[in-house]
């Protein structure tokens, strides 16, 4: 009976042992949603739900490439801003004040009115802002890491000046 119970203790000890390394293997493997979503989001220009995507990313799997990711999005809002400004845009601006200030449908009865040049300036300060926080968040976990990501998408930027914002660089496999 002993010997019946040290077996079925073992059994149950390797069987625990194996679904713990295959749950542990199969979330390291597990399809990238959230930046899948964020990758489609950019191209769209729906920079709030590319924030929320990368945000959850973090939340779900914490790394220092989640918060790269999440300070690539600000300064690809902060990017995008800057493009339609100087190129007088300025609906345009007002559209994407309007995205980052949540679309509900309360929008539509109170719909948040704000000066698009104000609204450039409130949306690139607070944008440079959480950039800088979420940078220096990657850097403390992994320095390594987030100095060759920044290397990966200054080389997207500089090969896609006027459109770099709506993508990612194709080696971060979003």
């Amino acid at each position: 009976m002993r010997r019946l119970l040290m077996i079925l203790a073992a059994t149950l000890f390797a069987l625990w042992m194996g679904a713990a390394a295959g749950l542990a293997q199969a979330s390291s493997e597990r399809p990238r949603d959230h930046l899948q979503r964020a990758k489609v989001f950019l191209a769209a220009g729906d920079y709030r739900r590319a924030l929320e995507a990368c945000q959850r990313e973090v939340a779900e799997a914490p790394s220092a490439q989640g918060y790269v990711y999440v300070t690539y999005v600000y300064q690809a809002i902060d990017g995008y801003l800057e493009h339609l400004s100087k190129a007088d845009k300025w609906v345009a601006v007002e559209h994407l004040y309007l995205n980052l200030a949540g679309g509900d449908v309360q929008s539509l009865l109170d719909p948040p009115d704000v000066l698009a040049r104000i609204a450039k300036e409130i949306i690139q300060g607070g944008a440079q802002k959480q950039s800088d926080v979420h940078a220096a968040m990657a850097a403390r976990l992994d320095v390594e890491v987030t100095n060759r990501l920044w290397k990966e998408q200054a080389a997207w930027r500089a090969a896609r000046p006027d459109n770099w914002w709506a993508g990612v660089p194709d080696s971060w496999r979003w």
